[in-house]
């Protein structure tokens, strides 16, 4: 058997929905807190990291590297190999879900500084700027756009990496829970809504994370509209 739906059965049981919207709601709000958690902490790790790494090169390869091993590291290994010492806790997939925003937003805070062109940080430097108004006010809005969408990336993957802790078997795998609560029963409502739902949030950050872009770089858009 597979819970797909035979032949004249009820793809969703709207039934089924409507009996658990606060169990839906309650997951729901949980993949939220995962996903915004882990890229909150992955971002305060990460930009410390890549601007050291701008500013001093041979950092840039060792951390690297390593965010890379944690990046190849399989999902469902890394969340079982941290179950013996985090318990069947938020803190489980959490500390697997920062290690794989890692690589993406380092690597994108460094190619977002070195973007900027030299003659940029020089006229900056030549106005009296020191090095920390320059990176604040010059080197980190122009890269912008270039971190946002490393951003984008690591949040989309987040979102989908976070139904995965659902097979520990805890309650702390957010829209994971239905869908695998669908599969272990071979019953397609929770699976499907499960699925969609994670789908949409994906859907709805990636767009929101665009429209932030929009609003905090107004001279992109005045330059693409000439």
């Amino acid at each position: 058997m597979t819970p797909l739906a035979q032949a004249g059965e009820q793809l969703v049981d709207w039934d089924w929905v409507a009996d658990h919207l606060d169990d839906i709601w309650a997951a729901f709000v949980q993949h939220i807190q995962l996903t915004v958690v882990a890229v909150v902490v992955g971002t305060a790790i990460s930009l410390p990291l890549a601007l050291l790494a701008t500013r001093v090169r041979p950092v840039y390869g060792p951390v690297n590297a390593v965010t890379g091993i944690l990046y190849a590291i399989p999902s469902l290994a890394l969340f079982i190999l941290l179950t013996p010492w985090t318990g069947l806790t938020t803190l489980t997939p959490e500390i697997a879900l920062v290690s794989y925003t890692l690589q993406i937003l380092f690597r994108s805070i460094v190619a977002g500084v070195d973007g900027v062109a030299d003659s940029v940080t020089e006229s900056a430097s030549a106005m009296g700027y020191t090095d920390r108004q320059r990176l604040l006010r010059v080197e980190l809005p122009l890269a912008l756009p270039v971190i946002v969408s490393g951003l984008r990336i690591a949040t989309v993957t987040t979102v989908g990496l976070v139904p995965i802790s659902g097979l520990l078997g805890s309650d702390q795998g957010g829209l994971g829970q239905l869908i695998f609560d669908g599969l272990n029963r071979f019953f397609n409502t929770p699976l499907i809504v499960g699925a969609t739902l994670t789908v949409a949030l994906a859907i709805a950050l990636d767009l929101l994370l665009v429209g932030a872009q929009h609003a905090l770089t107004p001279w992109a858009r005045r330059g693409a509209s000439r």
